[in-house]
């Protein structure tokens, strides 16, 4: 399970402690690192004070707050084009097949479904204790999702989710899925694209809830991140997938990805780990 989380969130480090709002505390150790975020706290808004201890506590507290406020507290992708713009008017990235994508609002009920999207795709059950385990792993989604969050400039990274299109009762059922969109210069992908290409879009951590699966909705998030990319002026896009996960592949391909390369087989023959190959797109800026 924390290799799917380290993959996607290097820099989370030191005694990481958090709080959902169930009651259960998680205590997950890291590798020591010196920081002084002490607390980035989910009550209407994020706030965050500073101390010498190498802790970070979240708490998911629904609240009461008004839509005024909510609209304040949520971030716009790019320059405003999609997502909320400064004048608080709602646009989404991509609307289709019944679904619609937009930058996540940054408010701690949003933030916190989110992550329990990304859990329940890849939460890896075990036999014993598969609960208390899946709540040690939807801790660590959260505390990695709001670090992103707090720490990376709106226009290097971007949480989409996509919902339905008509409105539905069930509040937990607004958001089906979600995907991640860092700018990126990794010298391994970069070798795959032409010189002038110094970045790149790099969409990872895409999730749909069980339910929702093969109706469309990770090929409507593909859409926004092509669309996130016209917006951010960003020709290239990758992504890695397992070798032997067929459907994803698919899935892939469909939105026009295609492999140019794998990891070494070194990796997967002496480490035992899953061999991934590596896909890109050439995103048409118009």
């Amino acid at each position: 399970m924390a290799h799917l989380i380290a993959a996607s969130y290097p820099n989370i480090s030191g005694k990481l402690c958090a709080e959902i709002s169930c009651g259960f505390t998680a205590t997950l150790s890291r590798p020591a690192r010196r920081t002084k975020l002490k607390m980035i706290h989910f009550e209407g808004k994020f706030e965050r004070s500073e101390s010498k201890a190498s802790c970070c506590v979240v708490h998911c507290c629904s609240t009461s707050s008004s839509s005024s406020s909510a609209a304040e507290e949520v971030g716009f992708v790019g320059s405003g084009k999609f997502g909320i713009d400064r004048k608080g008017e709602f646009k989404y990235l991509v609307s289709e097949f019944g679904w619609k994508v937009r930058s996540l609002f940054r408010n701690g009920d949003e933030v916190r479904r989110a992550a329990q999207v990304q859990a329940e795709a890849f939460h890896e059950p075990v036999f014993l204790f598969n609960d208390l385990f899946f709540q040690f792993f939807q801790a660590e989604v959260l505390s990695g999702l709001v670090y992103k969050l707090r720490n990376s400039p709106p226009n290097r990274y971007a949480c989409l989710v996509a919902e339905p299109t008509l409105d539905t009762s069930n509040s937990q059922e607004d958001l089906v899925g979600v995907v991640d969109v860092t700018v990126s210069r990794d010298r391994d992908v970069l070798q795959h694209l032409p010189s002038e290409a110094e970045e790149y879009l790099y969409v990872s951590g895409i999730a749909v809830l069980k339910s929702f699966r093969r109706k469309k909705v990770g090929s409507v998030l593909l859409k926004g991140c092509d669309m996130l990319s016209v917006e951010w002026g960003f020709e290239y896009l990758a992504l890695r997938a397992y070798e032997d996960d067929l459907g994803a592949r698919q899935l892939y391909s469909s939105a026009g990805y295609r492999v140019v390369s794998g990891d070494p087989p070194w990796l997967s023959t002496w480490f035992g780990r899953k061999r991934r190959v590596l896909m890109l797109k050439h995103s048409k800026l118009t």
